[in-house]
């Protein structure tokens, strides 16, 4: 082996195992090599303690296995939940993470794509708020929620389909009127859809329905002044359901509601969108559509490290589930 406290290379690991330098190669990257010569390769590695010196793989192979993520933020559970999945997709590919919180700032998107671009990364996954996002033809892009255009793949969940299943499962559990509540980006996105699919289904089932819709920016209380608009003498609401447009606001919606003296669920059932979990692995917070997390970071990791991604779908949409979190009638 080579000088004390070195670290060991390749060829150490060759002479230690008794096998060709190109054996161990093999076995490092995956290659099949018979078992014998497998089994004293890998128990070589682990006496020496050898690791993947992964710059100097990058250099031969022109890849730094590194792949940018760009979110919003860390605060919302969803988009943590994501870069939680996202990262364990790329570790179990060997691959590495470069992340970024961007604050919703179209600007600083920007700027962090060209930094990601200067680090040499092999691609990146982002959810951006910034319609007019450059990236170099050079470095591989999959967006989720926004679609760029045909050549750059969108993952998203079936929002559409999502809104349907709110406003169906609202009224299969008794509803007989509907509100719809969003605040959101000015964007054209996919998260758009969510209120396309409710009112589809209310029209489909001749449910009427009130939608109180406000852009990014506005002031909470605007929700609650519309809900005291709604308020009745006699108690409850107008309407004896509600589809918020993300678990965050049915958490702020439920909260008013209840200092209102509205009962959740007996006087007004709620259903939100993400399957949101307090402290990120435990309850519900809300009944709710839920959003197969996992299943869009697999998505993404696959697309990204794809050679031929222009050859993929334009948009790919993932199928969403409701789970029932007490804010709706069993």
């Amino acid at each position: 082996m080579g000088e004390a406290n070195s670290i060991p290379t390749m060829k150490d690991v060759a002479r230690e195992a008794g096998v060709a330098l190109g054996t161990v190669s093999k076995v490092m990257n995956g290659i099949p090599v018979g078992e014998s010569y497998r089994k004293r390769v890998e128990e070589a590695v682990a006496k020496l303690n050898y690791r993947v010196n992964s710059y100097a793989k990058g250099l031969k192979t022109n890849k730094t296995y590194t792949v940018a993520v760009m979110v919003p933020n860390l605060v919302s559970p969803f988009f943590s939940r994501l870069v939680n999945c996202l990262n364990r997709a790329l570790s179990a590919r060997k691959y590495r993470m470069l992340l970024f919180a961007t604050d919703y700032d179209p600007a600083q998107e920007q700027e962090y794509v060209i930094l990601a671009e200067q680090q040499k990364v092999d691609g990146i996954i982002c959810l951006s708020y910034n319609p007019e996002l450059k990236v170099s033809d050079n470095v591989p892009l999959v967006s989720i929620d926004r679609y760029f255009g045909a050549q750059i793949p969108c993952v998203s969940s079936d929002n559409y389909g999502g809104g349907r299943l709110a406003a169906e499962k609202l009224v299969e559990n008794g509803c007989r009127s509907l509100a719809f509540l969003r605040i959101g980006s000015r964007l054209t996105n996919e998260p758009n859809k969510r209120k396309d699919g409710f009112i589809s289904a209310c029209e489909s089932l001749d449910i009427p329905y009130t939608l109180k819709i406000v852009d990014d920016g506005t002031p909470y209380a605007a929700f609650e002044d519309f809900l005291r608009e709604h308020l009745r003498p006699e108690g409850g609401l107008d309407f004896d359901g509600i589809f918020c447009v993300t678990d965050a606001l049915a958490y702020q919606i439920i909260r008013s509601l209840r200092s209102m003296g509205v009962r959740v669920p007996e006087d007004v059932q709620i259903i939100g969108f993400d399957g949101t979990r307090a402290f990120g692995d435990q309850d519900l917070i809300c009944s709710t559509v839920v959003q197969p997390v996992p299943e869009i970071a697999e998505t993404c990791v696959d697309l990204i490290l794809e050679k031929a991604l222009s050859k993929a779908p334009s948009l790919i949409c993932l199928p969403v589930t409701y789970a029932c979190g007490g804010t709706t009638r069993s």
